[in-house]
This record gives C-alpha cells, sequence and structure tokens, in this order.
C-alpha cells in the first residue's frame, strides 16, 4: 500500500442510498484473486449497458470524473455481503477515500485495511459535498479533518491502527513484521 496522509482532489458524487457491495463490483467479478483490473468492474451494472457500452450518463464515465480520488457517496455506502472485492475495485480504479453519512462496518473494516479510507461526517458535510460534485476538497488524515469546498471543516473518527497503517502505507501483517526485531527482543527474555 501506499501512504496516505493528504489527500487533495476533486471529488465523484453518487449520492444513491444504501449502496451495497453487490452494485460496487458485481458477483460475476469475485471469481479473481487478484486485485488488479477490478477498478474496470466497479459499479458495471451501472457504468455498462447490456453489450459493455460506457453509460454516457453514468459518473464515472463522464470525463470531469477522471482522476478523482474521493467518493462522496448516499447513506449507508458498501451494505450487503462482505466481498473484499469491493474496496479492492474502488482502489484499483483510483479511489482513496469515500465520505458519506454512514458506511456498513464489514466495508469499513475491509476498506481499512486496503489502502481506502472510509470517511463519516456529519450529514449537512456530506450534504455539502453532494451539492458540489467535482469540487476540490483536501483531506487530512493526521488531523482526521475534510477541508469542505466552502473552506469549512468537518472531521472524521478513525481507529487509531488503522490510522497508523495508511498513513505508513502496512497492512496488519506489515506492521507485525516492522516489529520483528521488538519480538525478537520479547522471547529472548523467556
Amino acid at each position: 500500500m501506499e501512504p496516505i496522509r493528504v489527500i487533495e482532489t476533486r471529488t465523484v458524487v453518487i449520492p444513491r442510498e444504501n449502496v451495497d457491495t453487490d452494485q460496487i463490483i458485481p458477483g460475476r467479478f469475485l471469481k479473481v484473486t487478484d486485485k488488479k483490473g477490478l477498478g474496470k468492474g466497479l459499479f458495471s451494472d451501472w457504468r455498462y449497458d447490456a453489450d459493455g457500452k460506457p453509460r454516457p450518463d453514468f459518473v464515472l464515465n463522464r470525463p470531469e470524473a477522471q482522476g478523482c480520488r474521493v467518493l462522496v457517496a448516499g447513506d449507508n455506502f458498501g451494505c450487503g455481503s462482505s466481498r473484499e472485492h469491493a474496496p479492492w475495485a474502488l482502489v484499483d480504479y483510483g479511489f482513496q477515500a469515500v465520505v458519506s453519512t454512514r458506511i456498513a462496518d464489514i466495508f469499513r473494516n475491509n476498506a481499512l485495511k486496503n489502502g481506502l479510507i472510509p470517511i463519516v461526517l456529519e450529514p449537512a458535510a456530506v450534504a455539502k459535498l453532494v451539492a458540489a460534485p467535482g469540487a476540490s476538497v483536501r483531506i487530512d488524515l493526521g488531523a482526521q479533518s475534510v477541508t469542505l469546498p466552502d473552506g469549512s471543516v468537518a472531521t472524521f473518527p478513525i481507529d487509531g491502527f488503522a490510522k497508523y497503517c495508511l498513513m505508513n502505507g502496512v497492512d496488519e501483517l506489515g506492521f507485525l513484521l516492522s516489529q520483528d526485531e521488538a519480538i525478537a527482543k520479547f522471547e529472548a527474555r523467556g
């Protein structure tokens, strides 16, 4: 994983509520064990028609969505099954954070372990983002804050260990491996 400390980018807004993991990445894409390439299947049933052609009215198919690294979503994002492929697809597409008023617990945990920041903000803050698609935002993970397009700042909670891992670009196993010397000293005390 790449370390994430500050994200300055424009937003993509998908204000639909109760977006489940099957809508994020449909089941037919779950046969893979490699994260690479899953971004092509992100929101596939919404992005492409029955012939596989991009739907010009879907936000990710519009030129202004290219390069955006923050997805602003409706309430209860990532609900449904516990498929880890959902955050894999979002990260492979290029997103580094998802902002919503509520993010499903299992999705949130999978996101944190895979380099995607799940940000829960108050409804008024999310409403400002929904009202300004494509607006620039600044996310400071260290400060746990989002600077909104109007200049106001909203804060968000995040687990301390997950924050450490995201800011240092390590997963849980990478963290444990980095503690090899301390573990060896502890074991030597016997």
